[in-house]
C-alpha cells in the first residue's frame, strides 16, 4: 500500500475542496445584496402564509417583478407553481417554496454552456455599451487562462472612444499579454484583421477582440461591429469563434433590451454578467436566461479576477438562498 500516494491524494482533494470552497464563499458574498433584497423577501412570504391562496401568489408576482425577474417570466412561473400545487395537491406553502426553487435551477440550467477554450486559436469577440465593465471583464478572462498558461492576445478594436486604445495596453503590459493596435480612428476591421494574423502566426491560444461601447441608435458603429465579426470569420475560418455580450446586472430591464439588440445584429453566443455584487435585483439573471434563451457564460461578483466566475446554475441557486 501506497501510504505517500494515498496522502498526496488527500492533500490534492483538500485542496481542491479549499478552492471550490473560496469560489462559492465570493460567489455567496457577492449576492448578498440580492440575498437580503429578494431571496429573504420570499422566504418570509412563503413562511408567512400557512396556506396557499390567491394572495401568496399575488405577492409573489410583485415580489419577483420589483427583483427585475421581469414580467413574462414572473407570469410564467406563478402559473405554473400555481398549477404544480393544484396538480400535487400541495399545500404547504414552504413545500411550494422548495418548488419555485427547483424551477429556478430549471431555468438556469437549459442550454447551460460555460467559457471553455478549444485546443486551436480560440477567438472572444468582445460587445457592449459603454460602462457595463467590458474591459475589466477582457482583463480578468485574460489574466485566467495565462494563470493555465495559455498565451492570450488583445485587439484593441475599439478605435472610436479616445482613450480605449490605451487602456487596451496598460492592460496588456500589466498581465504580459501582446496588444495589437492601431491609431485612433482606425477602422475597426483592419485591427481585427491584422490581429488574427498575429494570432495565428504566434500560435496563440486566445485572442479577445475588444469593439467600441456602441448603442443601438449608432447604426455606424453596429454595422462596423458586423464587418468586424466578417473579417474575423473570413480570416480565421477554422478558430473556435465567440460574441460575448457583457451585461451589467445593475442596469435591470435595459439589460435585456441591450442583449435583444446586440443579438440582432451580430448573433451573440453568450452573456458575461457583470456586477451582481452592487444589485438587489439579482432576479435579472432569471430574466436573461428565460427571456432570451442566450447562455449566461461568466458572472461578475466583486471587484477581483477570482470574481469573475464561471456561471454554475446550481451553485448560484444554492449561494442565493444559502443562509
Amino acid at each position: 500500500m501506497n501510504f505517500f500516494g494515498n496522502n498526496k491524494q488527500e492533500e490534492t482533494a483538500e485542496q481542491e475542496s479549499a478552492a471550490d470552497k473560496g469560489f462559492f464563499t465570493r460567489l455567496k458574498d457577492g449576492l448578498a445584496k440580492t440575498r437580503e433584497g429578494f431571496v429573504d423577501k420570499l422566504g418570509s412570504l412563503f413562511r408567512g402564509y400557512s396556506k396557499i391562496d390567491d394572495e401568496l401568489f399575488t405577492e409573489l408576482e410583485e415580489l419577483m417583478v420589483q427583483a427585475d425577474v421581469g414580467i413574462k417570466t414572473t407570469m410564467d412561473m406563478v402559473e405554473e407553481l400555481r398549477t404544480r400545487a393544484r396538480e400535487e395537491e400541495i399545500e404547504d406553502p414552504e413545500e411550494l417554496f422548495t418548488e419555485f426553487q427547483e424551477k429556478l435551477v430549471q431555468i438556469l440550467k437549459s442550454d447551460f454552456e460555460p467559457l471553455e477554450l478549444s485546443a486551436d486559436l480560440n477567438i472572444i469577440i468582445m460587445v457592449g455599451v459603454n460602462g457595463v465593465g467590458k474591459t475589466t471583464t477582457m482583463a480578468k478572462i485574460a489574466e485566467r487562462y495565462r494563470a493555465q498558461d495559455k498565451k492570450v492576445m488583445f485587439a484593441a478594436g475599439d478605435t472610436f472612444r479616445a482613450g480605449a486604445i490605451e487602456q487596451i495596453e496598460v492592460w496588456g503590459q500589466r498581465l504580459g499579454v501582446e496588444v495589437i493596435s492601431q491609431q485612433a480612428g482606425s477602422d475597426a476591421a483592419a485591427v481585427a484583421y491584422d490581429a488574427v494574423q498575429a494570432a495565428k502566426a504566434r500560435n496563440a491560444d486566445l485572442l479577445i477582440v475588444d469593439t467600441a461601447g456602441r448603442l443601438h441608435t449608432q447604426k455606424n458603429l453596429m454595422k462596423e461591429l458586423q464587418k468586424v465579426k466578417r473579417v474575423i470569420a473570413q480570416e480565421a475560418p477554422t478558430a473556435h469563434k465567440e460574441v460575448l455580450l457583457v451585461l451589467d446586472a445593475t442596469t435591470g430591464q435595459n439589460a435585456i433590451s441591450q442583449a435583444e439588440l446586440f443579438d440582432e445584429a451580430v448573433d451573440v453566443d453568450g452573456i458575461a454578467l457583470t456586477k451582481l455584487d452592487g444589485t438587489a435585483k439579482g432576479g435579472i439573471v432569471v430574466a436573461i436566461k428565460n427571456e432570451l434563451g442566450l447562455p449566461i457564460k461568466l458572472i461578475g461578483v466583486g471587484e477581483e479576477a477570482e470574481d469573475l466566475q464561471d456561471f454554475d446554475p446550481d451553485q448560484f441557486v444554492e449561494a442565493l438562498f444559502s443562509e
